[in-house]
């Protein structure tokens, strides 16, 4: 298959995806497999530059062309870990917030947690990937991904924002998930949909040797990384998973974040590709 005509697959380059993509180029041969953040592959599957990619859940919501074609995702049951907000002051008295910028999912999440809890709107500032926490004044921060495992030193209150939100909501929190664009021929998506399981499945089943492999490069324990993956993790979409997703949906249009529209379609439409577990 020439270059041309490969599949352009995008998977995020974070220690959580590791059990998605496990043995994915052996599955996918053909397939040109790009790591990047999730907001940076959001952003090449909506320009065309990706057919494939493991894209934040609120990023599925802005086009209705967009569809779930896996039920591997990135999801949690309790707390995540990998996702949380650092204050600098009572959680009530937050007036401005530091959004990183490695996923927007992540942004609407806290954003809505604070509304719902505390009512808050605070005013949002940048928090560029690869900025330290002092670099900023804002009086809270959202840290992603493997950094965020580290918390530093200087804060007063700290949310698990998977944590609170399976506590707040009863439901689990999906983060991200493999998303299609519209107009990809449906035998080749549905191979690599069946790939992407058969990638979950192994992941799963090996998650030691990922831990052992990963841990150092994140500056984890093996079995700090083992338990975050094992313990923190849940990586199959089903129905909860599902439920979850859409209440987060609901809240996310009532705050401005996706199109009203979309959220009236979006009622009246199944997942499609999505098998549950």
């Amino acid at each position: 298959m020439s270059k041309q005509n490969k599949l352009r697959i995008g998977a995020v380059s974070y220690l959580n995806t590791k059990p998605l993509v496990y043995h994915l180029d052996q599955l996918l041969p053909d397939a040109e497999i790009v790591y990047d953040l999730p907001s940076r592959l959001s952003d090449d599957l909506a320009r065309g530059k990706l057919d494939i990619a493991l894209i934040p859940s609120v990023e599925s919501f802005r086009d209705p062309s967009y569809r779930i074609i896996s039920d591997a995702c990135i999801a949690c049951r309790g707390p995540v870990m990998s996702v949380k907000l650092l204050s600098r002051c009572p959680f009530q008295q937050i007036r401005t917030l530091a959004l990183d910028e490695g996923s927007r999912t992540s942004a609407a999440l806290a954003r809505i947690l604070l509304q719902e809890r505390y009512q808050l709107s605070p005013a949002m500032q940048p928090f560029p990937i690869g900025s330290a926490v002092d670099q900023t004044t804002a009086d809270a921060v959202l840290l992603i991904g493997d950094r965020a495992m580290h918390s530093p030193q200087g804060f007063v209150a700290e949310w698990d924002l998977g944590d609170q939100w399976c506590r707040w909501a009863e439901l689990p929190f999906v983060f991200a998930m493999w998303t299609a664009r519209a107009g990809d021929d449906a035998p080749r998506v549905d191979r690599v949909a069946d790939a992407l399981q058969q990638s979950r499945d192994l992941g799963v089943q090996n998650l030691s040797e990922i831990a052992t492999r990963e841990a150092a490069t994140v500056g984890l324990t093996m079995d700090q990384a083992l338990c975050y993956l094992r313990d923190n993790l849940y990586f199959y979409l089903g129905p909860r998973e599902q439920s979850g997703l859409e209440l987060f949906r609901h809240h996310a249009t009532q705050l401005g974040i996706v199109p009203a529209a979309w959220q009236k379609d979006a009622e009246n439409e199944e997942t499609h590709g999505c098998k549950t577990p």
